[in-house]
């Protein structure tokens, strides 16, 4: 394991690269007065994501892992901070609430100073980034085409993002765009094989700004996001994780996992 000052970095042997944005818990000192007791709780962290793929390395995937709290910023959101779902509430390059809308921010703010978050996103953003454009151009370099898999997970239940109850399992290809035919294929069809888990394809998360940016099939790099429901692997009431829960999420992850990386170069 490499470990930067924004993120941990595990360099595999094989095209795939598994990018988790959003499951940091670092709050930087100079931050932490500044937030209100239920920001500094860590609300909307993806939890325990990283561990949920902690068998990827082992299939020979790339890993990399942010440090800090989406709060700080968000790695998947574009640097000019353009809306992703023109719909939907949006969260922010530096969000100043939480999913559920309440500030962040002991002083109410509403918006951060231009110039902070400027700072931010050179100091933070812009290393995470680099280091998967490095990684992704290692895996075309090596095997010829490129696999992102931005990985994300997201309480079933969060009304002013979405109504209902969100599938356990959502992937996202921006409505094919970031990614080949064949891997979109093979993803919807070894999801409809099994029984288990609810699961969508590009319904609410069509991809963030990782994959939307990031998946280009024409130049051989194909980008999906992976937005899992918590429940299906803890107690949503916490942030505790779930092993015995968590075991039959994982399974099919890997199966997800070794699809993608069965997929012979020439169908990508």
């Amino acid at each position: 394991m490499q470990t930067f000052a924004t993120h941990t970095l595990l360099p595999g042997d094989s095209p795939l690269i598994i990018s988790v944005p959003h499951a940091g818990t670092a709050v930087p000192q100079e931050l932490a007065p500044r937030l209100t007791p239920m920001a500094l709780a860590l609300p909307d962290t993806d939890w325990h994501v990283a561990r949920l793929y902690d068998f990827a390395p082992d299939l020979g995937a790339s890993m990399i892992v942010a440090r800090y709290t989406r709060y700080l910023i968000d790695l998947n959101r574009p640097p000019d901070d353009a809306a992703l779902y023109s719909a939907a509430a949006k969260t922010g390059l530096c969000p100043t609430h939480s999913f559920s809308g309440e500030p962040l921010y002991r002083d109410g703010a509403e918006q951060l100073a231009a110039a902070e978050i400027d700072s931010r996103r050179a100091q933070y953003w812009q290393p995470y980034h680099d280091c998967l454009r490095a990684q992704l151009d290692e895996a075309q370099r090596k095997f010829g085409y490129a696999l992102l898999l931005d990985a994300h997970s997201i309480r079933s239940m969060v009304p002013r993002l979405f109504s209902g109850r969100l599938p356990e399992v959502n992937v996202g290809t921006y409505d094919g765009r970031s990614c080949g035919s064949a891997l979109r294929e093979a993803l919807r069809a070894r999801l409809a094989a099994q029984p288990r888990f609810s699961h969508v394809m590009d319904g609410r998360f069509k991809g963030g700004h990782i994959t939307r940016h990031y998946g280009q099939p024409d130049r051989k790099v194909h980008a999906l996001q992976i937005e899992l429901a918590q429940s299906g692997y803890m107690d949503e009431s916490g942030s505790s994780y779930d092993p015995q829960r968590a075991a039959a999420l994982r399974a099919l992850l890997r199966e997800l996992l070794v699809s993608l990386l069965a997929l012979p170069a020439t169908s990508l």
